[in-house]
């Protein structure tokens, strides 16, 4: 038993799709190599079962019973080899394609963690969700198909070789008809290939409608805007439906193409080889077996045909992939080292002593957002962390020390106890502190199996306060050296707020916690409070002191009231 995914990936040559494919196939030779000598087998057995028929049937015409005997044994032996070859080919099918389409998502899911925020600014979620969808299977298919499709020109070149050897006629037409049937169907495949491409487009826009409406749902409908949007979706799905009618036109040709060519060459084969019987150049078994064989290619050429049909797909479906694996983040790390120490945005000129729980507020919103993202390396910025600038340090450090927690943060699905100790090493008491601390308690409480309750995709079933107290209870238990929360209780009522104002700080003791905030609340909670007016720091001090002296802070803090 051999397990997938494999452990590494490896690194993929995006150069084109067709050099992605190339590198997919010998990432997985030895595999590969094994299904298409099976599959070669498998078709070579089959390509002979017409000669020996025919050897038996000239026993029959000739009453000798041994020669007969060893025919019949010859035919099951071929039966058996069949069997065995057939199931052989199809484990290393099934192997092959999983095994491709595994490579994939390892290689997607990687970029994707890689690129964080980065993702969502290049490309939609429709067009990311379609990769999962249907890329990923065409690409699989595409290493299945080789199996088949290179068995299936060595069986055609053996009955060719067997059919000249016989009859020099007829093997001549084989020779020529099979690569005439292939051109035939050769200019259907660029229209496929656009109109494929085209719906796929359409259909990752499509995804990213549908995601959009369902996370702004509640909002649209408090506005009467959701029978709008329902409007707008029913027009963009009619686009995909009928992007997939001109597919399946092309399709369907193909697949007529498909029956239609080889039984004109089956005919034609057939026709020759019974005129040469009556003429009595060739014997009754041979004539069978011409006919055997005839039938027989209609398997092999329709395989070439699918091998063309599912190449195409996989070539489009790997430009789409490498479209994704060639995106560079936005933010890089360096080499460097830190042993920490104070963080400081020179820019704004907010500074985080170590240990201290300070608060920042800003006169317009966005402003705390950009100095968040700067602290935490999601933004480029003139940031110092101790003695080493930020920028120098690899950016998997910088995550694991430095956490940035927003709102824009997502619950995933999945057993609730695994959301909120993301990293698997807490206890249940520490889990219990974290969610006391954040006042996420009664949340738990009320779940009929508590901790070990499956969180519906984006934690839906929560209301936006739940999420907001879930989120801070599993940035507490991630525990990281730097702690910066945006607005992490904008979404809970006052008396809520207060208490876990007053929780965070003991949580957080002795630690490095930045909270940008507006609420008196929490300012008051702090021991150092910094406001930045016009993204530069105005005042500091603690928050009485600043409202007291600092009529700017007081008019944001307390919203003009007096």
């Amino acid at each position: 038993m051999r397990s997938l995914p494999e452990a590494d990936p490896g690194v993929p040559d995006l150069r084109s799709p067709l050099r992605y494919l190339w590198w997919n196939a010998r990432r997985q030779a030895v595999p590969l190599l094994a299904g298409i000598a099976y599959a070669t087998l498998w078709w070579l057995v089959q390509a002979l079962m017409p000669a020996v028929l025919g050897k038996g049937i000239e026993a029959v015409t000739a009453k000798n019973t041994g020669s007969l005997l060893t025919w019949s044994a010859a035919l099951l032996a071929l039966g058996l080899l069949q069997a065995f070859t057939g199931i052989m080919r199809h484990r290393m099918a099934v192997f092959n394609w999983l095994a491709a389409a595994y490579r994939t998502v390892q290689l997607t899911s990687r970029q994707a963690a890689r690129l964080g925020a980065t993702l969502p600014k290049r490309l939609s979620t429709g067009e990311v969700v379609s990769v999962g969808n249907s890329d990923i299977a065409h690409i699989g298919s595409s290493m299945d198909i080789l199996l088949r499709g290179v068995g299936s020109i060595v069986a055609i070149v053996a009955v060719t070789v067997i059919l000249i050897s016989t009859s020099l006629p007829l093997g001549l037409l084989v020779l020529f008809g099979v690569p005439l049937m292939a051109v035939a169907v050769g200019p259907l495949l660029r229209p496929l290939h656009d109109r494929q491409r085209r719906q796929r487009e359409l259909s990752g826009e499509l995804s990213t409608r549908a995601a959009d409406i369902v996370a702004g749902l509640r909002v649209l409908r408090g506005i009467g805007g959701e029978q709008v949007f329902a409007a707008r979706y029913r027009d963009e799905s009619q686009r995909v439906r009928h992007a997939g009618v001109r597919v399946a036109r092309v399709e369907s040709v193909l697949e007529g193409a498909q029956i239609v060519l080889p039984g004109l060459l089956i005919a034609i084969v057939t026709g020759i080889g019974a005129s040469f019987a009556v003429a009595g150049d060739i014997p009754t078994g041979q004539l069978v077996a011409f006919y055997l064989y005839a039938v027989f290619l209609i398997g092999p050429m329709r395989t070439l045909t699918e091998a063309a049909d599912k190449l195409t797909k996989g070539h489009v479906a790997a430009g789409r992939v490498i479209r994704i694996l060639s995106i560079d983040p936005d933010i890089t790390g360096g080499t460097g080292t830190s042993e920490g120490g104070v963080l400081r945005d020179s820019y704004s000129g907010v500074t985080l002593q170590p240990g201290t729980l300070t608060a920042l507020a800003t006169s317009v919103p966005g402003d705390a957002i950009a100095i968040a993202d700067r602290l935490g390396r999601y933004a480029e910025g003139d940031v110092t962390f101790g003695p080493a600038e930020l920028r120098t340090l690899p950016l998997s450090q910088v995550r694991s020390r430095i956490l940035v927690a927003d709102n824009d943060a997502r619950l995933f699905n999945g057993r609730l106890r695994d959301e909120l100790d993301v990293r698997g090493a807490a206890t249940d008491a520490q889990i219990r502190e974290a969610l006391d601390a954040a006042c996420a308690t009664d949340i738990v409480e009320a779940l009929p199996d508590g901790l070990d309750a499956q969180v519906a995709e984006a934690g839906r079933e929560f209301s936006g306060g739940q999420q907001q107290r879930l989120r801070l209870a599993r940035a507490l238990l991630t525990d990281p050296e730097v702690l910066i929360l945006v607005e992490p209780t904008s979404a809970v009522d006052a008396h809520t707020e207060a208490r876990i104002a007053e929780r965070l700080a003991k949580a957080r003791s002795g630690r490095t916690t930045l909270v940008c905030t507006t609420s008196p609340l929490v300012l008051d909670r702090a021991e150092h409070v910094i406001y930045v007016e016009n993204g530069r720091v105005l005042a500091e001090g603690t928050h009485r002191q600043l409202l007291d002296g600092t009529p700017a802070y007081a008019a944001t803090v307390t919203r003009g009231e007096d």
